[in-house]
C-alpha cells in the first residue's frame, strides 16, 4: 500500500462505516460452522429464523440448475440434499449481496461483478478440494473468492468520480485495475476491501487475504493461492466482469503448485460450466431477480 494522506484515510473510513453491517444471522452461521460440535439442527434453526434468506435459499435449489426431481420444501431438507458446507455459502453470498447498493454513479456492472465474484468463489472452492495439501477447509476459500473485490463495490459508491477516473486509466493503459487505482487515488480494492471485512468481524486471515490478494502470493497459503488462481480463471473464461479484465501470469511459484499454466489447470478441472450456471441463479435470486 502506498503511503495516503490523512484526508484520503478518513474518506475511506467514513466509506466503510457507511456500508450495511453484516447480518447477525449470518455471523451466527459462520461461528456455528466453525465448531466442530455443532449439529446442523442448530444451523438449521438459525437459518429458518430469517424468512428471507430461507425464501431465497430454496428458489435456488429448486431452480433447473440443480435438477432436482421433488421439490425442496425446508431448510432441513435443503441440508440433506447439499450439506452444510453448500448452505452455509448460499446464506453468505446472500448476505453479501444484500451489502450491495442497486446502482452506483459509476454504472457498476452489479450483474457481472457478483458473477465474477460468485464463480471465483465456486471456482476458489474447488481448487482447494483438488489441489489442497493441508487441512483448509475449501469453504474458507469459497469466502474469500466471494468477498475479495468487495473494494471495489465501495470505492464505485463513496468515491466515484476516482473510480471512473481509475476505470478509464487502467483500460487506456492496459494495465490491471488495482495498478490504476493506486495512481488515480493513491491506493486500492484490496485495502478498503480489508478494511471492510475487517469492519463486519471476519477472521485475520480472510482480512489479510483480501487485502494481499494482488500482492506477492505465497505458494504454501492455500487460501491464498487457490484465490489468485481463481480470479484468474474467472477472467480468462468471462465468467462476468468485476471491472478488472487483465488477466494476470501466473508467478513461477505458484505454476509449480497447481502443476502447470493457466490453461493446463483449467483443463485439469474438467467441465466448469456448473460453476457459472450456479453463480448465475445465486446472483439472479440474490438480487430478486426471477430466476
Amino acid at each position: 500500500m502506498t503511503q495516503t494522506s490523512i484526508e484520503l484515510t478518513k474518506r475511506l473510513s467514513a466509506a466503510v462505516e457507511k456500508m450495511p453491517a453484516f447480518p447477525k444471522s449470518v455471523q451466527r452461521i459462520l461461528e456455528l460452522s466453525r465448531d466442530i460440535n455443532c449439529s446442523p439442527k442448530e444451523l438449521v434453526m438459525v437459518i429458518e429464523h430469517d424468512p428471507v434468506m430461507t425464501m431465497k435459499l430454496l428458489r435456488v435449489i429448486n431452480s433447473a440448475s440443480y435438477g432436482f426431481t421433488k421439490q425442496v420444501t425446508s431448510v432441513n431438507q435443503s441440508m440433506v440434499y447439499l450439506g452444510l458446507n453448500t448452505i452455509k455459502n448460499m446464506a453468505l453470498s446472500f448476505a453479501a449481496m444484500g451489502a450491495l447498493p442497486q446502482q452506483t454513479e459509476v454504472g457498476f456492472d452489479v450483474h457481472g461483478y457478483l458473477t465474477h465474484s460468485l464463480t471465483t468463489a465456486g471456482l476458489a472452492r474447488t481448487l482447494c478440494q483438488k489441489y489442497g495439501r493441508d487441512d483448509t477447509d475449501p469453504a474458507d476459500c469459497y469466502i474469500a473468492g466471494l468477498l475479495h473485490d468487495f473494494g471495489k463495490v465501495v470505492l464505485g459508491q463513496f468515491l466515484p468520480e476516482e473510480s471512473k477516473a481509475a476505470l478509464a486509466y487502467s483500460i487506456e493503459q492496459s494495465i490491471s485495475l488495482h495498478a490504476a487505482e493506486q495512481k488515480i487515488i493513491g491506493t486500492d480494492h484490496t485495502v478498503i476491501g480489508g478494511m471492510l471485512v475487517e469492519k463486519w468481524s471476519f477472521p485475520k486471515q480472510l482480512i489479510e487475504t483480501i487485502r494481499n490478494h494482488h500482492s506477492v502470493i505465497s505458494p504454501d497459503n492455500t487460501v491464498q493461492s487457490c484465490l489468485f488462481v481463481a480470479n484468474q480463471i474467472s477472467k480468462q473464461l468471462g465468467m462476468g466482469n468485476g471491472g478488472n479484465l487483465l488477466v494476470e501470469e501466473l508467478p513461477p511459484a505458484l505454476a509449480a503448485r497447481f502443476n502447470g499454466s493457466l490453461s493446463d489447470i483449467i483443463a485439469s478441472l474438467g467441465d466448469l460450466s456448473r460453476i457459472e450456471s450456479e453463480a448465475q441463479v445465486v446472483a439472479q435470486v440474490g438480487r430478486g431477480i426471477v430466476a
